[in-house]
């Protein structure tokens, strides 16, 4: 097998570049992790709380009420949050929608709802009625689109990194099976977690550890190659 030390230079840097993409994304998905679940519980910082939030949800109020006081709080103001909150609790009756609630709305959120495929519609009452029922978190439906994207577009993912890594020089062969293994490992177990926080809140706490094992196994894979490939004083033997 080639070692990456001794890779055509084209090859090193094909492998480079898209090394590089990778890591990018990877950062740049934690940050909208950051800045979506991880808003759920209305303090930027992913925790356990924020998981049990978006999967298992607030069953002690609506979807809206969830969402304005966390990950939709910096779209609106306080004084609009608080007006749609009110109109919330009183049971969102249409007649006060037609009167102000709709002017609101449309305002501050119809620049995402009612443009964007695959969210609620909130340019109509019935749009938004919707989620001003009791807070369950993620729907079956929205469970198997986005379980049915990560695991065709993640696994694809790492069957390049973790291919670029087998080629690493050094590592210990129980070490490269087992860092190669942990991305699969660790997107059966996040998924899974996904739908078990649905129902058991406290399974939560198997998307933090697959977050983590995503994380180290990654990062220990795409720097240790990233290293092999341009680490000073390689010889003209290893190029």
């Amino acid at each position: 097998m080639p070692s990456l030390s001794r890779l055509d230079p084209a090859l090193r840097s094909l492998f480079t570049g898209y090394l590089i993409i990778i890591g990018l994304g990877l950062l740049m998905s934690f940050g909208q992790i950051l800045l979506t679940h991880g808003m759920a519980d209305g303090k930027l910082g992913l925790s356990v709380d924020d998981v049990v939030y978006s999967y298992y949800g607030n069953r002690e109020g609506s979807r809206l009420e969830t969402k304005l006081q966390g990950s939709m709080k910096l779209m609106a103001d306080e004084q609009t949050r608080a007006a749609l909150v009110q109109w919330v609790r009183k049971g969102s009756p249409e007649a006060e929608w037609d009167a102000r609630i709709g002017k609101l709305v449309a305002e501050n959120c119809t620049r995402c709802h009612g443009v964007i495929p695959g969210i609620p519609d909130y340019t109509q009452y019935a749009g938004i009625k919707t989620v001003t029922e009791i807070d369950e978190g993620a729907t079956v439906p929205t469970l198997a689109r986005v379980s049915h994207i990560h695991l065709f577009g993640i696994a694809f993912i790492f069957f390049f990194v973790c291919g670029i890594f087998t080629m690493a020089e050094g590592v210990p062969s129980l070490l490269r099976v087992t860092v190669v293994a942990f991305p699969y490992v660790f997107l059966g177990i996040d998924v899974f977690s996904w739908w078990a926080t649905k129902w058991v809140p406290s399974a939560a706490y198997l998307t933090v550890l697959a977050g983590t094992g995503y994380a180290l196994s990654s990062g220990f894979m795409i720097l240790t190659s990233l290293w092999q490939m341009w680490r000073p004083g390689r010889s003209k033997k290893d190029a």
